[in-house]
């Protein structure tokens, strides 16, 4: 069965990126975007910007992301979003202490027009912050039809004719599955009744997928995650991807567990601890923000060895994950890693990972990819969950709960996607409209 060609449309005009929380993250993104379109950096670590993929049939060349498939410009972005702290993105930026002061003071005039709208608090899923700017309670269909009015406002002042709405916020606490998250129905009756297994996230998605406005999770709270907003943008045909970002430590774990398994080395226990100082940090020094994190880095070692067919390699290993907030250290997240691994006849061996990385610098470039990305899937006609972005994420978002964590297959699921796009592949014809 033959499948159907993918034509996006030409990515003409300007894209607004609607951004939930105003913190490290998006400030960095922001005038790291800003930098860019001034030739004072380079993007660094964004592959729509940086990267290649191998050409059509009979080019031996790789070819840039962006002559592949249609983009949309560093010049046609712009920002907006919502915070429960009032400070603009330049104020937001120096606090956040990501990028240099000198950099900044180059961008403030651009920075300081970025003010935050009043966003949704609910001290039941963020507690260690204090809330200064949020928006007065008014039930969680008043909330959502406050954030749609945001959102018409916005693009009309910024003459935006695409938007994507970026989840950046600090992480919710965590919380199981419920019934009112089984379908969409469901879903809108706890809205009408206030439903409190219901979050902020939930409802920055819910009313993004309204407006049909492609939604990216860069958190570990749940969002579009969930089957009732799966099921929402679906139906709406909207493209969703998530959630938690894989920046420093898990990047890491996806690099180096595939190797472990291509030479069939046993695994016997993985320890990883991370310091953070950042805003970030102080969320997860809550227990409850803390085990929405955990689940996400978790999943990931087993997602790639596959215990239940390895069971002499990796049947009984061990995996521990800690995070400790220590303010000193700021953005400049540290992640340790003891690896126990065995080999012939059963001998064991060490590995030792010291990661001294930035933690928003690392995550700056996939959210600029992540924006571009769901705009060209909007734009060739593609809704739900965008499996082919698992490449960015901890716990990809996929249909059948089943998600591919090995960074190699994930990153060529990317290029055969793009590929597809472009017009160089003709698929196996049972993906539809979803890659």
């Amino acid at each position: 069965m033959r499948q159907e060609p993918i034509k996006p449309a030409p990515a003409s005009g300007r894209l607004g990126v609607l951004i939930v929380g105003m913190g490290s993250l998006s400030t960095a993104l922001i005038a790291g975007v800003l930098a860019v379109r001034r030739n004072l950096g380079k993007p660094i670590g964004s592959l729509t910007q940086m990267g290649q993929l191998p050409g059509p049939s009979g080019q031996p060349d790789s070819v840039p992301f962006g002559e592949a498939v249609p983009l949309a410009g560093l010049a046609d972005l712009a920002f907006g979003g919502w915070d429960v702290v009032s400070d603009d993105a330049y104020s937001a930026a120096k606090k956040a202490r990501v990028l240099e002061d000198g950099l900044l003071a180059l961008l403030k005039s651009e920075l300081e027009s970025i003010r935050p709208w009043r966003g949704i608090f609910d001290p039941r899923y963020l507690r260690r912050i204090e809330a200064t700017h949020s928006r007065p309670p008014m039930g969680w269909l008043g909330s959502v039809e406050e954030v749609v009015k945001d959102i018409h406002r916005f693009r009309e002042a910024s003459g935006a004719e695409r938007l994507v709405l970026l989840n950046c916020a600090s992480t919710e606490t965590y919380q199981e599955l419920a019934p009112v998250h089984h379908e969409l129905r469901s879903f809108e009756k706890g809205l009408r009744e206030d439903d409190e297994r219901i979050s902020p996230a939930m409802i920055y998605t819910y009313a993004a997928l309204k407006e049909r406005i492609p939604v990216v999770n860069c958190t570990p709270s749940r969002g579009a995650d969930i089957p009732a907003l799966l099921e929402m943008s679906e139906e709406l045909r909207v493209p969703v991807a998530g959630r938690d970002l894989k920046t420093g430590q898990t990047l890491l774990k996806t690099i180096l567990a595939p190797g472990l398994k291509v030479r069939a080395l046993g695994l016997a226990g993985w320890y990883s601890t991370n310091i953070l100082g950042n805003r970030d940090g102080e969320v997860l020094d809550d227990p409850a923000s803390l085990k929405s994190k955990q689940e996400s880095k978790l999943s990931v070692l087993r997602g790639i060895l596959q215990p239940s067919q390895y069971p002499d390699l990796y049947g009984d290993f061990v995996h521990q994950v800690r995070i400790d907030y220590y303010p000193p250290r700021k953005d400049n997240k540290e992640a340790w890693d003891n690896i126990d691994i065995f080999g012939w006849l059963g001998y064991p061996m060490q590995i030792k990972v010291n990661f001294l990385c930035r933690d928003s610098i690392l995550a700056a470039p996939l959210a600029l990819d992540l924006v571009l990305w769901t705009d060209l899937a909007q734009r060739s006609g593609l809704r739900g969950a965008q499996e082919w972005l698992s490449l960015y994420f901890k716990s990809p978002t996929v249909r059948n709960g089943q998600p591919v964590h090995d960074l190699f297959a994930q990153r060529q699921a990317l290029d055969e996607a793009v590929q597809r796009i472009a017009g160089w592949a003709r698929g196996n014809g049972k993906r539809g409209r979803h890659l």
